[in-house]
Order: structure tokens, then sequence, then C-alpha cells
């Protein structure tokens, strides 16, 4: 089990942990417990694509820690079945009842998926609020959201979670059940929430998001005709995507060691050394069994990611759960319709965080990056290793469906040298024996155009195409 503050350990027993000083505390809004259910035969079934339990324990930790909870006793449950009206069982629920009446604990967060009922029953028996990890996830996102657009979709995930759990919370909480958090103030009335105006509510907000959703195609569609490619950058919370975003694009977007540090997706401009230039997304991060709730209330913000050229997937690889957190990653990419493997993938793997890596494992990883059958790329977002090879990539799979083309160029047409420089990467040139300049070059299909449209302006006698 978990220590926290001056907790005292009570390993093999099974049973959570408390800190030895039991004097009242100062009033509080976050004093909180963490405890994370584990059932037998998903325990016993791990695999590098599953999360160790107490993997699954430090990211509840993390989860709380990004809203600032006082965590003051946290502990894995062990489950041979799950008890239908308590999830745990009764000797489990005693444990913690004592532990949340000596420490005065106010918020019990299970980190594991909770029926209304269970959730209500656990309330009664604790006498404390009670959070499952859907709940715990929406809290952090209600925060996080920064934009008109974010707080919608939040919002939207809230209701629509909140619609089965139309309940009246303990009376001394002050708060009715479906709120937007969970902490502070008396908070909405204790009257019970009428399901139909709850439905109208979702409804308009829906609504509301369509407009979103038919503005982004609008802004994609001007992004089409303009055009420039857009690269995505996706991957589970805290792998360093808003770090790597802020590296590639001379950026300050917030970017801290932190759960959901960055929620609203973030979009920049990138010139790459060919002269193409790219929109580079910053999206939400991804989290193991990320509540469908929010799956579909983000559609709208995951649609640049389907609309995507090249998709990064950014992973923390010096994480021991590297692989775990990509197949979770992954899992959410097909839900959404993408094909994560095979020909068809427009997947880029980030394996981040070199920087934290022992020699010999780096030297291993970079070794393994470059056999073909895995195109992946180490880098760090913080020291800038690997990324200008990073870019190349970038720009290598951005170009695969550009032109190559050879011009003779007059000597004086030297507005036309330099278009050809800013806006398709020239790959050679050299004089012919007419004094005329060849250029080799490579150019977007979507530049082609204008370059066409150059070209007539000067004239066959100051530029033709070979």
């Amino acid at each position: 089990m978990q220590k926290h503050s001056d907790g005292v350990d009570e390993a093999g027993s099974g049973r959570p942990s408390r800190p030895a000083d039991h004097d009242k505390p100062a009033k509080s809004t976050g004093r909180a417990a963490v405890y994370v259910p584990v059932l037998a035969t998903r325990a016993s079934a791990l695999d590098e694509t599953t999360h160790a339990p107490e993997a699954r324990l430090a990211e509840a930790l993390g989860l709380a820690a990004a809203i600032e909870l006082q965590v003051i006793a946290s502990g894995l449950i062990p489950l041979r079945a799950i008890r239908p009206s308590t999830l745990i069982g009764s000797g489990r629920v005693d444990d913690i009842k004592q532990v949340v009446a000596d420490e005065h604990i106010e918020l019990v967060i299970i980190d594991y998926p909770l029926s209304p009922a269970q959730q209500r029953n656990l309330e009664k028996a604790l006498a404390a609020k009670v959070v499952d990890r859907t709940g715990l996830i929406l809290e952090i996102f209600g925060r996080r959201a920064r934009t008109a657009e974010g707080k919608l979709q939040v919002e939207l995930a809230n209701l629509t979670y909140a619609k089965s759990r139309l309940v009246r919370a303990w009376t001394h909480l002050e708060r009715q059940r479906g709120g937007a958090g969970f902490l502070g103030g008396p908070g909405e009335t204790q009257k019970e929430l009428d399901k139909r105006m709850l439905q109208d509510t979702i409804d308009s907000i829906k609504l509301d998001l369509e407009k979103v959703k038919r503005t982004r195609a609008l802004h994609r569609k001007g992004r089409t005709q303009v055009p420039y490619p857009v690269v995505a950058l996706v991957g589970y919370t805290n792998a360093g995507k808003s770090t790597l975003f802020n590296t590639l694009t001379g950026a300050d977007v917030f970017a801290k060691d932190l759960l959901f540090a960055t929620l609203d997706p973030t979009m920049r401009e990138v010139k790459l050394a060919s002269g193409r230039k790219l929109i580079l997304a910053d999206t939400v991060g991804f989290i193991s069994e990320l509540p469908t709730t929010l799956i579909a209330a983000f559609r709208a913000t995951l649609e640049e990611v389907l609309e995507a050229h090249v998709i990064l997937h950014v992973r923390d690889i010096a994480s021991p759960e590297s692989e775990a957190q990509r197949a979770d990653v992954l899992r959410v990419l097909g839900e959404l319709g993408l094909a994560t493997e095979g020909p068809d993938s427009k997947i880029l793997e980030v394996w981040n965080k070199a920087d934290l890596l022992a020699p010999e494992r780096l030297e291993e990883l970079q070794l393994k990056s470059q056999r073909e059958e895995t195109g992946a790329h180490v880098v760090s977002a913080v020291t800038g290793a690997g990324v200008p090879e990073l870019l190349a990539a970038i720009d290598a799979r951005a170009g695969k469906a550009d032109d190559l083309v050879t011009i003779s160029i007059a000597p004086g047409e030297g507005a036309l040298m330099a278009w050809l420089h800013q806006n398709a990467e020239v790959l050679g040139h050299e004089a012919d024996e007419e004094g005329r300049l060849r250029y080799r070059l490579r150019i977007d299909k979507t530049r082609a155009g204008r370059l066409k449209a150059r070209l007539a302006e000067v004239g066959k006698e100051g530029a033709r195409v070979e």
C-alpha cells in the first residue's frame, strides 16, 4: 500500500494505509483517498500491453494530483469477484470507512467504472463523496477546458454521464450529483433534476457542437485550398506532446509534467527544410479506459486527427508502461476508424523522452528504430535530439505525392528562382550550354498549379518545363 504524509505502510495486510497523525485537520476541500480495485483474473493475465496494478495506482494518484487533491490514503484492492451492490467486499468497505472517519476524508476515488447504485451505496456506507474514474477524468477536463468549444464538449460529457446518476448527494455536501465538479461550495440545488430538461440541454449542446463541426470543416476546406498538409500529434497523456509541439513550432503552449496538462487543440504553421509548409495540430491526450462519453463529446476535436495527412504518435519511451500506453492509443484511433497498421496507416511513431534513458537502452532503441519494420524516431523534445531527423521524415511523408519537375530558366528570372526556393524543394541546379539554369524540383501537387501560372507569366523564353 501507499504511504502519504506521515502514513504507515500496512504492507501485505491488504488494508488501506493511513497517516499516524490523527489530529483533526484544518478545514479543507481536498482531502481524498484513492483506491484501485484489481480483479484477480485481470492481474493474472498481465502482458506488456496491460497496465500493471501498481502503474494503475500511480496513474490514479497522478489524476488526483492534476486537480490538486490532498491524497491522504491510497492502495490496491484485490477482488475475487465484483459485488453488484458495492463493487468491493464488505470487509474492504469497513476498512475504508475507518480510514475515512479517522482522517476526515471528504472524497473517495475508486479508479474503476461504478454503476449509479454502487456509487450510491458506497457513499452511504462511507459517509463521504465517492467518485469513479470517469467522474474524476471529467472533473479534470472541466478544469482544463479553456475555449468555448472545449467547455461545450466537457459539458456534454458531464451531462451524458450525469443522466443515469440523478440522485441526491449527502446533505452536508450541499450538492446535487450531476454538476460540473465535485469540490467546494454549496453548488447546485438539492431538488431532483428533471430528465427531460437535462435531455433538452444535451440536445442543445449537440446542436452547438454541430455548428463547431461545420466551422472546422470550413477551416479544413480553406487549408486544402491554401493548401498545407496537416500533421496531428496524438499520444498517451503526459507523453510529451505539448513539449514536442513547442520544440517543432517554437510556440509557447503550456506544457507540464502533469496528466492532461493541455486539453484544447492548438494549431501552428511549420516551415520545413524543403520549403514545404504544414499545419501542426496538438490534440488532447489519451488514457487507458478513456470514458466513452468523452470520446463521443470530443469527436469534433478528434476530427483533426481523422483528416490529418500524417499522425505523429508520441510515446513516452522511458516509461515501463510504454507498450500498454501504445495499445490504449491505437485502440482509440481504431475506434475512430483510422487504420493503425499496414500500407493505409498514416501513423509515424515518435519515441520521446530519450534524455531519460540509460545510454545502453538508448543505443538499443536507436538500432531498433532504424529497422525497416519499425519506422520509429527516437527523440527528446527537451534537448532537441533527433528532432531534425523527425522533421525530415515528416517532410518525406508529406511529399510522397509530390511532382518531380525540371525547369530551364533564363538568367534574368531572379524573382522566379526566389519563388522556387520558397515554394518547392530544390534538388539541384546547373547551367546548360545556352547559359540557362536547369532547376530540378520536388513540388507539392497542390502548388504545381501555381508553378504553371508563374511559368505562364514569364513565357517560354523566361522558363519552360523540360
